[in-house]
């Protein structure tokens, strides 16, 4: 089987040994919400055999460490404004290194099967005949309000939760957002800061300013910050604390429930009824 990489320069290679001599292979790999410790066994072990590495910006860089100091690592890491390569010249990326190098590492922030383009990677290297697996990854989007002991569902409180991308690939608020507002379920937005003043608005239109919110920044990491507060409130906190992306918004009773929370909510309703 022959295909030609059309971004990055490469032979067009049969299927079988690489130009190294190894098998290609991919293997993608979630590097957990931040904290290098919640690095899965079996994803250490998918990069102690990495001939190549290809990560994000939302990987913490210290899991590099399991890869082999001789393997070659590249970011390819996309933040707001400011990519370092397409998706179409990061599946390229992927499949010319698998190509010539043999095992590439693709290490992707949180889970990669949550808004992480983790299929659409799978999909492209695996329609050019070479071998995939997937490490799933501990996702923000729970690991992130645990540490803040925010339980996501809570008997007799929130019997599920809504995960919602902020930003869609239109660069607009995802109209979920509108559904979840009416539900009595806990909802967790990711990438949602630049739509803030939006998300709070349909809450707002459903008579919701005072459900309890918080935003944590950097979450499971040492730069982490949290701003807790209600829907009607929540930009204000966001100002006075100077909170940015990447973070995790958090709306629900169930913010209320948490034990490192619940003193800021006690001092809030008694300041509300003086």
């Amino acid at each position: 089987m022959h295909k030609n990489i059309n971004y990055i320069s490469a032979s067009s290679l049969s299927f079988g040994e690489g130009r190294s001599g190894a098998q290609p292979k991919v293997t993608l790999v979630g590097a957990g919400p931040g904290d290098p410790d919640l690095l899965t066994i079996k994803g250490a072990n998918a990069l102690a055999e990495a001939q190549v590495v290809l990560y994000d910006a939302l990987a913490n860089e210290e899991i590099l460490t399991y890869a082999p100091k001789k393997s070659i690592k590249i970011f390819v890491g996309k933040r707001k404004g400011c990519h370092t390569y397409s998706q179409d010249e990061i599946n390229q990326l992927i499949v010319d290194n698998a190509l010539t190098y043999g095992h590439v590492v693709r290490l992707k922030g949180g889970d990669p099967f949550i808004f992480g383009r983790g299929s659409e990677e799978i999909d492209f290297v695996e329609s050019f005949g070479i071998p995939t697996a997937v490490v799933p990854g501990i996702s923000s989007s729970v690991a992130v309000p645990a540490y803040q002991g925010i339980s996501l569902t809570k008997r007799g409180v929130s019997e599920s939760f809504w995960v919602i991308t902020g930003t869609t690939s239109d660069r607009k608020l995802s109209n979920d957002v509108a559904l979840a507002a009416q539900s009595s379920a806990t909802v967790v937005i990711l990438m949602g800061m630049s739509k803030l003043a939006q998300i709070v608005n349909l809450f707002q239109n459903e008579s919701k300013g005072a459900s309890p919110i918080a935003i944590i920044q950097n979450g499971t990491t040492p730069k982490e910050k949290i701003g807790v507060g209600t829907i009607d409130t929540i930009q204000n906190v966001v100002a006075e604390k100077k909170l940015s992306s990447p973070a995790i918004i958090v709306i629900g009773e169930v913010v209320r429930e948490s034990n490192k929370l619940k003193g800021f909510y006690e001092e809030f309703i008694s300041k509300e009824i003086i």
